[in-house]
């Protein structure tokens, strides 16, 4: 959805400026785009956009427990985010579980040490969890969702912590590929209607019983 900065600016009654700047703010976090010359568009993504992101945070993040899993950092903050996404769980509170899973995965990548890949992380990650935050409040989405991961993000720490860094940085890149297609899945039960789910069953059960030609 396109933003019109005078359309907003009259509804609100403020200055244009004033809806510039409130929209800078989005961007920062994520929930918006903006393209030099063009106006701003609430952040929008397809399926496949979900698992291409996911495939680059594997590679991202995958580095980033490497590099930390071989330095000295002090890895507190990510298990503060965890203990949040712990408790969000308990409330069954989506939003706070997506604050401590965001902050969980931005710390990750600042613990490793490289501005370049916080950056390229974050460029990536905000978008994404804005999504993701906009996909909660419209569709509903309880925090249960996120529950079977929190023993993943627990075995992160652990490995960040223990070692090897090639031991830590292959399961996080696993984990992303897992976390990519749990989204997917998740996003085909939101979207998929009644007729949709059945017609997809039928074509399943026609694919089965079309044999091969020799």
């Amino acid at each position: 959805m396109r933003i019109v900065e005078g359309t907003w600016a009259r509804r609100f009654g403020v200055a244009q400026g004033s809806i510039r700047e409130a929209i800078n703010i989005l961007a920062q976090d994520g929930f918006v785009t903006k393209a030099s010359g063009r106006s701003a568009r609430v952040v929008s993504l397809t399926e496949q956009d979900v698992l291409q992101i996911f495939a680059l945070r594997g590679v991202l993040e995958g580095l980033a427990a490497r590099l930390v899993a071989e330095s000295s950092a002090d890895i507190a903050p990510l298990a503060a985010a965890l203990d949040q996404m712990r408790q969000a769980l308990k409330e069954d509170d989506a939003e706070h579980m997506l604050d401590g899973d965001l902050s969980f995965h931005l710390e990750l990548c600042r613990l490793s040490g490289n501005p370049y890949l916080l950056d390229h992380a974050r460029r990536v990650i905000l978008p994404l969890f804005a999504f993701a935050r906009i996909r909660v409040l419209t569709t509903g989405q309880t925090a249960d969702v996120w529950g079977k991961d929190i023993e993943i993000h627990q075995r992160i720490i652990d490995l960040v912590h223990e070692g090897p860094g090639d031991l830590a940085e292959q399961y996080v890149h696993n984990a992303m590929r897992r976390f990519g297609q749990s989204a997917y899945d998740n996003w085909e039960k939101k979207n998929a209607t009644p007729d949709t789910a059945k017609t997809k069953q039928r074509r399943r059960g026609e694919e089965k019983r079309v044999k091969p030609r020799a």
